[in-house]
């Protein structure tokens, strides 16, 4: 009778290992498939990301009620526990990336938590393995930290960021040391990277009581979204999204440039707490996310596709698989902050293609071998505003950061759709030019009105009750702004077009701020230190404004900056 209970216990400890087995085979194969779908469009990976998440569920609830027999027949490892909740995380990520619902990143970041709570991988240098497998266990520990500190820069943790930068740090100083590996001018170049990039994004340090900075979020909530006088062709709502970075000495980590990381958050809005996964003490993967979010009813913000450094044939993919995805009453905002490709005729006959335009990253095995008629033919991996011709027959809103950005301000109106091109200054005073690679001014100024004002005007600390004066300010801008814009008769009818949407509205407020703000401000008396829109907008009755133009004087004053603007009418 003894011998048969045992036989028993033991049959089902195999049965338990052998399902344990194939649940963590099947998860890998699942989790290596996701890499061959296509970025692109909604439904090609829709189903697959299900699976992949199920069986992920099924293994992290598998491990946690048979954590006994599987340290005991299979030898678990708290580290292969954690590479089980690390896949999770980045699966929670990658789908955040695919749907733009931030809430995923808050499931990501319990995951990624959790790991470092528990010490899953504090052993990871030390278990029984040969010296190759403990080299690859430490590279996986460190790319773990990689993607935390990524999530955590999203989610605004500033405190943690910078601890996990001091222990990667440490980690990265300990693998070294122990391996002597190849990659690790890699590792070292990645944590040079993470403080470059923590250091640009701190524009202005808002203080608290005790001198503090405290961290601000700039995405979308409901005490910033400007108000509107709706009117029946304010139909329009933004639903996807193209965001390309391609600046060439910008400062970037992982595969975010400053500027694709400021508007990414511009485009989203402040995740609700009550919307928050509530988790217990062992995190576990709540539902499956659904396409257009999970529990809401309707997609809160805008597909995304972050592109970094793509070709130009990536680019059009992405463009085309946009468009196909609009629903109805869609529009897509195409983002681009990349540097300029000037044209090679003084005089220019085609709009399309002789005004040069921005660059992409080049498709080596398709450039032309040599160089000899460069000057007869146009640049390869140059997007031409004639290449975006063919798009504008759905409404489409253009932002331009380029020192070439003005080859975009003659797009014809060809298909009678809404149309908007928002274009940066080409250049900047040589006082800011040495802050170019920390991000464009023009792009601070769409994320953070505030912050951009406060960089023009030298201003590094501010009090968060001074701050929160000036919001005030920023605030009536912003509202008369939108009002102006819909009661101006000088407007297109474009602009009204988009006005209906909460993010469109937004932008184009902030725009006009941004261009009111370097029109009088003395240091920026240049047109090229202007940005434009297209079509563009009353200049009187908008741009220089007498009350939109009093606000900003008002919000100098506050800050005690006044003499660095002209004043009202002083401005030729």
């Amino acid at each position: 009778m003894h011998d048969d209970v045992v036989l028993d216990m033991e049959e089902e400890e195999r049965k338990v290992t052998n399902e344990f087995c194939h649940l963590l085979e099947k998860s890998k194969q699942l989790f290596n498939g996701l890499r061959d779908m296509p970025q692109y469009g909604h439904k090609q990976w829709q189903g697959y990301f299900g699976r992949t998440f199920d069986i992920y569920t099924k293994l992290w609830k598998f491990q946690q009620q048979h954590r006994t027999i599987l340290d005991r027949k299979y030898g678990l490892k708290r580290w292969q526990i954690g590479e089980i909740a690390s896949k999770i995380g980045q699966l929670y990520y990658h789908y955040y990336l695919r749907t733009s619902e931030t809430n995923y990143l808050n499931e990501a970041f319990s995951f990624y938590a959790a790991i470092r709570g528990r010490a899953y991988y504090s052993r990871a240098n030390r278990e029984d393995r040969s010296p190759h497998d403990r080299s690859d266990l430490m590279v996986k520990k460190l790319r773990y930290y990689a993607r935390f500190i990524v999530v955590c820069l999203l989610l605004k943790k500033m405190k943690l960021v910078r601890d996990l930068v001091r222990e990667l740090s440490k980690q990265i100083d300990e693998y070294t040391t122990t391996y002597e590996p190849e990659d690790q001018l890699e590792w070292s170049l990645v944590l040079g990277e993470i403080k470059a990039f923590i250091e640009a994004d701190t524009i202005v340090n808002v203080l608290d009581s005790d001198s503090n900075s405290i961290v601000l979020s700039h995405r979308l909530n409901p005490l910033i979204t400007p108000p509107v006088e709706r009117s029946p062709v304010m139909t329009l709502s933004l639903q996807e999204v193209i965001i390309v970075g391609n600046v060439a000495d910008q400062v970037k980590f992982s595969e975010l440039t400053l500027d694709m990381f400021r508007m990414l958050q511009t485009l989203e809005r402040e995740p609700q707490d009550e919307l928050a996964q509530v988790y217990d003490s062992s995190p576990a993967p709540g539902r499956v996310p659904l396409e257009n979010g999970g529990v809401m009813g309707r997609r809160e913000n805008p597909h995304k596709y972050l592109l970094y450094k793509p070709t130009l044939p990536q680019l059009q993919v992405f463009l085309a698989s946009g468009y196909k995805e609009l629903p109805p009453n869609g529009a897509l905002l195409l983002y681009i902050s990349a540097d300029g490709s000037f044209p090679v005729r003084p005089q220019p006959e085609d709009t399309g293609y002789d005004m040069g335009g921005v660059l992409m990253n080049p498709k080596r095995d398709v450039e032309p071998a040599n160089n000899k008629n460069s000057g007869q033919f146009k640049e390869h991996c140059c997007l031409f505003p004639g290449d975006l011709f063919p798009f504008t027959r759905r409404p489409t809103f253009l932002v331009l950061d380029s020192d070439n950005s003005l080859a975009f301000s003659s797009i014809p109106h060809y298909f009678d759709m809404p149309l908007v091109v928002l274009m940066s200054p080409q250049d900047v005073p040589p006082t800011f030019q040495d802050h170019a690679h920390k991000g464009s001014l023009f792009t601070l100024f769409l994320h953070s009105p505030l912050s951009a004002f406060c960089f023009v005007t030298n201003i590094v600390d501010v009090p968060i009750h001074l701050w929160d004066k000036c919001l005030a300010y920023i605030d009536r801008f912003i509202t008369e702004a939108s009002r102006l814009l819909t009661r101006c008769r000088g407007v297109d009818p474009s602009y009204i077009n988009f006005l209906g949407d909460d993010f469109l509205r937004l932008l184009l407020c902030r725009y006009i701020f941004c261009d009111a703000v370097l029109r009088i401000h003395r240091s920026f008396k240049a047109s090229q230190f202007y940005p434009r829109s297209h079509p563009a907008l009353p200049e009187l009755d908008i741009i220089e404004n007498p009350t939109l133009q009093r606000y900003i004087l008002d919000l100098a004053s506050q800050l005690d900056v006044r003499h660095m603007l002209f004043e009202c009418g002083e401005v030729d």
